[in-house]
């Protein structure tokens, strides 16, 4: 019996939402982070509200092109994840990390999301704001899509894949191929093209962490190090001192 163009658009939309479901729980290793140590630290909240105007504006397409219910199941999933990841650090946050959270969330959330749906809806009209709505998205998707670079250039500045997993690498690389042959399969190139790019990026970390991943050692542990070798200096020192003997001892930093 052969397959269906409908069963295999069914198939790689539900695989895409098996896979994009647990790329949204990946954050929750962080916030555990956040919560033990009851401070977001140096981590930063515009990743989530990227990922949550993302989540929007996938359903707002989705809720104008009729067919594409999969985007509707994920991303109405997505909106509650990252909103729960953001209150989460909005409560840890300390005062200036919230304002700026704050800042970022009406300038992108509010401003941002809300221009895109006035412009379309007034100034567009039928297949012309489908068509409209799908190369804004296309285009955010791209824009996401480019910022694992920075991660990329630090893997490749540093010589090290520490900060860089490699499980999180392929479930992205996995989950750009399903929703390329649910869009393809669609024949709707706003969802297939922007995961072209998803798919070259994923495969160019997995090559990176198998390049570096026996990292040197870190510069923290250089630094231990370092302070230990500075601590056994001191305690020679010490002992010669407290023994009334005349060796000199040099320290080297």
């Amino acid at each position: 019996m052969a397959i269906t163009s409908a069963q295999l658009t069914f198939l790689f939309g539900l695989l895409g939402n098996i896979i994009s479901f647990g790329v949204f729980l990946s954050p929750i290793p962080t916030f555990y982070q956040i919560y033990k140590k009851k401070s977001t630290e140096g981590f930063q909240s515009i990743p989530y509200v990227v990922a949550l105007l993302s989540a929007m504006l996938w359903i707002y397409y989705a809720l104008l092109k009729m067919n594409a219910t999969f985007l509707i199941t994920i991303n109405s999933f997505g909106c509650v994840i990252e909103l729960l990841y953001i209150c989460f650090f909005l409560f840890y946050a300390t005062k200036k990390a919230r304002v700026n959270a704050l800042k970022e969330i009406s300038g992108l959330l509010v401003c941002g999301f809300g221009l895109i749906v006035a412009l379309t809806y007034f100034l567009a009209h039928g297949s012309t704001r489908v068509r409209a709505v799908g190369w804004v998205c296309l285009v955010f998707s791209l824009c996401v899509f480019v910022a694992p670079l920075c991660i990329v250039r630090e893997v490749i500045r540093t010589k090290s894949a520490e900060y860089m997993p490699l499980p999180l690498s392929i479930f992205l690389t996995m989950n750009a191929v399903a929703w390329f042959f649910y869009g393809l399969l669609l024949k709707d190139y706003n969802i297939a093209l922007p995961n072209v790019l998803g798919f070259v990026f994923g495969i160019l970390q997995i090559i990176l962490y198998m390049i570096y991943r026996k990292s040197p050692k870190k510069e923290s542990d250089l630094e231990q190090m370092k302070v230990a070798e500075l601590a056994d200096h001191i305690i020679i020192v010490e002992e010669n001192k407290n023994s009334g003997g005349q060796n000199k001892v040099q320290i080297n930093y």
